[in-house]
């Protein structure tokens, strides 16, 4: 048994598991949570006045932790005045400088609509200049009163694999190795026939009477990437296609690759080999990975986007290589192989030196043309799936867990919706808890929830943070409480939209495997007995 695996039967048997109140798990004082993170929330996550980085909130329109502003100093002042208001209320305090945290008060402030203004006093005390202003939404934060599951993690998890198996896209590939692409999101295969493939393999192991016909989708799903893949001589050798014909962003992206997408094809491929032992899917594997390695730059970074008939960079916007660090650690984990150490360090190195010098969280998105301003387009993607890894697999410091906790602590604070204002109807729009995708998509997405769960999951087992444990549930459950009974369907996007019939291609397969397959792992940890394969390498 390889070390991670170690990890993770040894977190089952210490009772590191989630949902509904079990033997298992530990008991949760919503109450004393409450207080902890309402104490939480006073403090501004890793603000700018600490020197290791720029404001990184300069474009944040909403805060659940007490934010700080850089704001100058003015020549003369001796203190600053903070005032915020919300209409006729009124809260004000002082500090000795104008860019501090809004702590002092951030407790007593109702969510709401929110100004702030830090005018700059003398030594009398007058007003001599007005530092910084700024408008924001004060959002609401985790109080633990969110509804329990609606159903056990396992029979939504199986609901919802069976809502993929059955669409009629899905179903085609057991005589077709095309896609059918009435399904219109197959135009990115590496995301959603990899996660075809994935969610297959899931099925396989928990449906015995389905296991040949998942068989039998996923060989050949595998045999369209595979043939479809770059031949072996050219720039990106063995990568398959991130687009595929011309739907969509694929018909803007014609000759394009976004690099980190082979990597999800790689984890499918994986998947199916361990299944069938058929080492010609190990085989493909090997090979990207060492496209991946021709590809690095000696500081350890590979750009995020190619064009595909030259291998290179299409603009200069550097991937963030999570992703590759998963990889390279599941192929050296689980089958031994050491190959690609020097390339894991190498990226593990630049993530550490370079990704994150400026707590820029870079979106990793198609739409990414080339490089924009700093933190005009931030998102949880980035920074938790990295913070996950490095809890789930290594050895972290305090130093470097107190960074990782910031890291989550930033995706809540900017992402996390944990209850919503009624619209102008009386109505709550958005199914929360939930969490929104990135700044340039504000809407509340199933994989991005699932992704906060697995940031949450993974602090809780490493520091027994129970806030971070009950913080997970709360998304957990609310997979469970979104998901349509009759059908399986965990929608893509939480949100309320009336009189609203379903089309397959608005929701994402690739998300909802995701989702799936967070709700597995939350339901072996409950009960190691309910799901009894491994699900270490899930990402």
């Amino acid at each position: 048994m390889k070390g991670a695996i170690k990890n993770i039967a040894a977190a089952i048997a210490l009772g590191m598991v989630c949902q509904i109140a079990t033997a298992q798990l530990p008991k949760l004082n919503i109450k004393q949570l409450r207080k902890q993170a309402e104490k939480e929330y006073l403090k501004p996550v890793s603000p700018g006045y600490e020197g290791k980085h720029p404001f990184w909130n300069v474009y944040s329109t909403k805060f659940i932790y007490a934010p700080a502003f850089d704001f100058k100093e003015v020549e003369g002042a001796v203190e600053y005045l903070y005032t915020l208001s919300q209409g006729d209320k009124v809260w004000t305090f002082k500090d000795k400088k104008p860019y501090h945290g809004l702590g002092p008060v951030w407790g007593e402030i109702p969510v709401g609509k929110t100004s702030l203004k830090v005018e700059a006093l003398d030594k009398k005390g007058e007003v001599i200049a007005v530092a910084g202003e700024r408008n924001f939404l004060r959002d609401f934060g985790f109080t633990g009163d969110y509804p329990a599951a609606a159903r056990s993690y396992k029979e939504s998890a199986i609901k919802g694999l069976l809502y993929i198996h059955y669409n009629p896209a899905i179903q085609n590939w057991k005589n077709q190795t095309v896609p059918d692409m009435g399904y219109l999101h197959n135009t990115y295969p590496c995301k959603s026939v990899s996660g075809t493939i994935r969610a297959e393999m899931l099925i396989a192991k928990l449906i015995p009477s389905l296991r040949e016909e998942a068989l039998a989708i996923s060989r050949n799903a595998a045999e369209f990437l595979m043939s479809s893949s770059q031949p072996a001589d050219a720039p990106l050798a063995y990568f398959p296609p991130t687009y595929y014909g011309n739907i969509f962003a694929s018909a803007k992206n014609v000759g394009k690759t976004m690099s980190m997408e082979a990597t999800k094809a790689a984890n499918a491929l994986l998947d199916l080999y361990d299944e069938t032992g058929d080492k010609k899917y190990f085989e493909h594997v090997l090979n990207i990975l060492r496209t991946y390695q021709k590809l690095q730059a000696k500081d350890g970074s590979i750009p995020i986007k190619f064009i595909v008939e030259t291998g290179e960079p299409d603009n200069d916007v550097c991937a963030r290589l999570h992703p590759i660090l998963g990889l390279t650690r599941r192929i050296h984990d689980q089958y031994g192989v050491t190959e690609f150490e020097g390339m894991r360090q190498a990226a593990q190195k630049w993530m550490e030196t370079v990704a994150f010098k400026d707590f820029d969280m870079v979106p990793q998105f198609e739409d990414i043309r080339a490089k924009v301003p700093m933190y005009t387009g931030l998102t949880h993607w980035t920074c938790v799936p990295y913070a996950t890894y490095r809890m789930t697999f290594c050895d972290v410091d305090e130093e470097e867990l107190k960074t990782l906790k910031e890291f989550l602590d930033f995706s809540e604070d900017q992402f996390a919706n944990w209850d919503c204002i009624p619209d102008e109807k009386g109505l709550k729009v958005w199914l929360t808890p939930g969490v929104i995708e990135q700044y340039k998509y504000k809407v509340l997405v199933d994989d991005s929830a699932a992704n906060m769960a697995s940031g949450w999951l993974a602090y809780y087992q490493k520091t027994g943070d129970k806030l971070a444990l009950a913080k997970a549930l709360a998304m957990v459950n609310q997979m469970t409480n979104v998901q349509s009974p009759e059908s399986g369907l965990i929608p893509t996007v939480w949100k309320y939209r009336p009189a609203r019939k379903d089309n397959p291609s608005d929701h994402w397969f690739s998300c909802l495997y995701i989702t799936c397959n967070t709700l597995l792992r939350f339901a072996q940890l409950e009960d190691p007995k309910s799901v009894d394969f491994d699900l270490t390498f899930w990402f």
